[in-house]
């Protein structure tokens, strides 16, 4: 016996309900035995779901035909795990279809008690039990704050559906309304629902666009996904976005960035992303104790007319992920520069942008030079630790310094303040002088 969930899926090991899209995540199963029977069983039922449902029919036989003859050829027989069986039978069914959506999962100590179908109802109860259960991980929303600059940055692992995650959501982009960049770190966001994608977009626009449109194969249908009329707080339609990704960004993370590098809304910064564009739905099998998350559609964006099932989404400036924020940080700080109406606007943003560069790439400074830097200057002391100099005034707590040329330092984790060693006409240090970013200098001598 199976039972289908449509586009949710009730993860009854886990008590959480699927989205649309799904999510590369899996908890480690326990262990149980299978026999050669079981495996058939199996087989028979995952592959009879897979021809009904799958997007593409022609791959559905395809995979039900190599899976039923790798059996036939005996090459499942010494498998008997359970959960192996389901991760071995997951990989052949790939090796066909190539889509990371599709999997067969050991789901343990399942009973038809646990099973709800479509038509039943969700109870305030179950409803508020997931709201608080999704509220602990403050729904997916990791990170927000205003780097230099005036750079939003809003870092979320998941796109949880907009009807539990809507407010902290709407909350995040009321924050960041009146940044002049915005970064969106999409890193280690695997996926979620398409309500979510809908609600942020739409702060994006003035007007309503096009998302995304899915066709589903079962009813022989297409449904569009468009940004909202109305949105809660301003619209940032003409703020820049960037989006950061990595080869971990799927699914419904993917389709957000699909989406505004399409409508040419957003500089995309990082690495390819994982390839998976197709919206899923559950099948549990309780007797089998395994579950199936097949793909019943496919995306079709509405400019390029296709998707990025299997391709991912390429980056407009490609980069190692661990190295994206600071990329993108560098590009949007330039472009601030060159559209900076004022020389005082200008100056402020090449100093931020300076501090940027010089923790990115430090000057190095020879250490002849450095020691002759070392020395005591009223209230401020500079030293040496190994070949790095530091910095502390008065009884304050020692500090870093980091090059920004082979005279001038700045301090670490302070941006409005930088220094500049000055030598007499023999190169003699005499003194420091203390430059702010609010344009005031003070000036240390150095004690004799």
């Amino acid at each position: 016996m199976r039972k289908a969930f449509g586009g949710l899926i009730l993860l009854l090991v886990t008590s959480m309900i699927m989205p649309l899209y799904g999510q590369l995540q899996r908890a480690e199963p326990r262990d149980e035995t299978i026999d050669s029977k079981t495996q058939a069983e199996i087989i028979d039922s995952v592959t009879r779901v897979i021809n009904e449902v799958y997007v593409f029919p022609d791959v559905a036989e395809e995979m039900a035909v190599h899976v039923k003859g790798m059996y036939q050829k005996g090459e499942y027989k010494d498998i008997t795990s359970l959960s192996a069986f389901s991760d071995r039978l997951t990989k052949d069914l790939r090796d066909i279809c190539h889509d990371r959506h599709l999997g067969v999962r050991y789901t343990p100590d399942i009973t038809m008690d646990d099973i709800r179908t479509e038509e039943d109802t969700v109870t305030d109860e179950e409803r508020q039990e997931h709201f608080e259960e999704l509220s602990r991980d403050n729904f997916g929303f990791k990170e927000i704050r205003i780097l230099p600059g005036n750079i939003g940055y809003l870092k979320f692992n998941g796109f949880v559906d907009a009807y539990f995650g809507g407010a902290t959501a709407i909350a995040a982009m009321n924050f960041l309304a009146h940044v002049d960049a915005l970064i969106i770190d999409l890193r280690e966001n695997g996926g979620g629902s398409p309500s979510m994608i809908q609600l942020i977009s739409s702060y994006f626009f003035n007007d309503p666009v096009h998302l995304n449109s899915f066709y589903i194969r079962k009813e022989d249908t297409t449904k569009q996904f468009w940004t909202a009329s109305h949105v809660e707080g301003p619209r940032m339609a003409n703020t820049p976005i960037y989006i950061l990704t990595s080869g971990y960004t799927f699914s419904a993370a993917e389709e957000f960035t699909y989406n505004l590098k399409n409508l040419e809304r957003a500089t995309i910064v990082g690495e390819t992303t994982g390839g998976g564009a197709h919206p899923v739905q559950g099948e549990i099998f309780p007797n089998l104790k395994v579950s199936l998350r097949v793909p019943f559609g496919r995306a079709i964006n509405p400019i390029t007319g296709t998707n990025w099932e299997g391709t991912g989404v390429e980056p407009h400036i490609s980069c190692a992920a661990d190295h994206a924020l600071e990329v993108a940080r560098v590009d949007a700080m330039e472009k601030l520069v060159a559209k900076a109406e004022s020389e005082e606007e200008k100056g402020m943003l090449r100093w931020d942008l300076d501090m940027l560069k010089a923790q990115l790439e430090p000057v190095e400074v020879p250490e002849e030079l450095m020691n002759k830097y070392v020395g005591d200057y009223g209230p401020r002391k500079i030293w040496m630790e190994g070949d790095e100099l530091y910095y502390q005034r008065d009884d304050r707590p020692k500090q870093k310094l980091i090059a920004l040329s082979e005279d001038i330092f700045m301090i670490e984790g302070v941006d409005y303040f930088k220094m500049k060693f000055e030598e007499d006409e023999s190169g003699e240090v005499i003194g420091i002088l203390g430059i702010y970013k609010q344009g005031f200098i003070d000036r240390s001598p150095k004690d004799k």
